[in-house]
């Protein structure tokens, strides 16, 4: 099953309400938001860190960049960012680097960084690189019940 039928299976049992929207191949956050035709701050983009020895997934306005200091305070251990050869094989189903912000359907702990919590809505990776959904912010903070704190800065 690919990432994007993992999601949808996911989101359709639950009975949420998505889109999802097919666009030019985009690598990196400010691609993205390029691709979505969005403000940086509502298209969002995954960060995988280490808290400790746990792979830890980080969800940020794709405008900003990570505070490890902040981070680190979150949480409450010394943290790095993971290298992609470390938490590629967790999501063997996604294109590399193109996970969505579900932690939860891969066992891991999410952090969400407060600024996007001020969104109606929320755009992200569906495990492609040409793949988005756009979904209700409301509706994802259920679904995954992430952490959330101030774990980003502006770029």
């Amino acid at each position: 099953m690919r990432g994007l039928d993992r999601l949808r299976s996911y989101l359709d049992g639950q009975g949420v309400s998505y889109e999802t929207h097919d666009h030019a191949a985009a690598f990196t956050g400010r691609e993205l938001a390029e691709a979505e035709h969005g403000p940086g701050r509502t298209v969002t983009k995954v960060v995988m860190a280490f808290a400790g020895d746990r792979l830890v997934m980080l969800v940020l306005p794709a405008d900003r960049r990570v505070n490890l200091d902040r981070l680190g305070e979150a949480l409450g251990t010394p943290v790095r960012l993971a290298h992609e050869e470390e938490f590629t094989p967790v999501f063997a189903d996604c294109d590399e680097g193109a996970m969505p912000p579900f932690g939860n359907l891969y066992g891991l702990p999410v952090w969400v960084d407060r600024e996007l919590t001020t969104d109606e809505r929320i755009v992200f990776n569906a495990g492609t690189h040409t793949q988005t959904v756009r979904m209700r912010y409301a509706d994802f903070a259920r679904l995954v019940q992430p952490q959330v704190s101030s774990l980003a800065e502006t770029n």
